[in-house]
C-alpha cells in the first residue's frame, strides 16, 4: 500500500507540472522597461518597471528608495535623522533635526540641494523674531522633490521627500 501512495503522489506532481507548463506561455503580455536616470555627474541609477496587460507594477520601495535617498543631502549640523520611509507613489521621505536658526539652515540646505544637482524653486520662505522656515520644490533629472523646514531659535526640522517623477499628491507626510 505504501508504494501505491508513492506512485499516486508522483503522478499528481507530474500532472501538476504538465498543467502548469501548458497553462500559459511565458509571453503573456508582460513587458519589462529599463530606465537609466542620471543622479549626478558621473553616477547613474537604474530602475525596472514591469507592465502586465497595460497595468504598471511599481518598482519595489526598497530599490526606488535607495536610489532616491541618494538625492537627499544631509544638512550640516544634523542632530537626528529619521528615515528613509516610503511615501505615496514610490517616494521616499527623510526627516532631519538640525542645530541652527531656521533661516540660515534653510538657506544652507537650498545650497546643498543645488550642489546635488537639484533645480530649486522657493515656494515660500519667511520668518519673524527668532522663528521661520521655507518650502522648496525641485527637479533633478526626472526626480521631483519637496523640501520643507522650519523651527524656532536654534532648532530646525527639515522634511525631505523625493519621488521618481512628480506625483499627483506632493504632500510629504502622506
Amino acid at each position: 500500500m505504501g508504494s501505491n501512495i508513492y506512485a499516486l503522489a508522483t503522478a499528481a506532481m507530474a500532472i501538476g507540472l504538465i498543467a502548469a507548463g501548458c497553462g500559459s506561455s511565458s509571453d503573456s503580455g508582460t513587458a519589462t522597461e529599463t530606465k537609466t536616470v542620471t543622479v549626478s555627474p558621473g553616477d547613474t541609477a537604474t530602475t525596472d518597471a514591469t507592465t502586465r496587460a497595460g497595468q504598471p507594477t511599481p518598482t519595489t520601495a526598497a530599490n526606488a528608495g535607495t536610489d532616491l535617498q541618494s538625492l537627499i543631502p544631509t544638512p550640516a549640523d544634523t542632530n537626528d535623522t529619521d528615515g528613509p520611509a516610503s511615501v505615496q507613489e514610490n517616494g521616499v521621505r527623510m526627516h532631519f533635526e538640525v542645530s541652527g536658526a531656521p533661516g540660515a539652515t534653510m538657506d544652507s540646505y537650498k545650497t546643498a540641494l543645488e550642489d546635488k544637482g537639484w533645480s530649486v524653486t522657493v515656494r515660500n520662505a519667511g520668518g519673524g523674531g527668532r522663528g521661520g522656515g521655507a518650502t522648496y520644490t525641485g527637479t533633478n533629472s526626472d526626480a521631483y522633490g519637496v523640501f520643507t523646514g522650519g523651527g524656532y531659535s536654534s532648532t530646525t526640522d527639515i522634511d525631505a521627500c523625493v519621488w521618481p517623477t512628480k506625483p499627483s499628491n506632493t504632500d510629504c507626510n502622506d
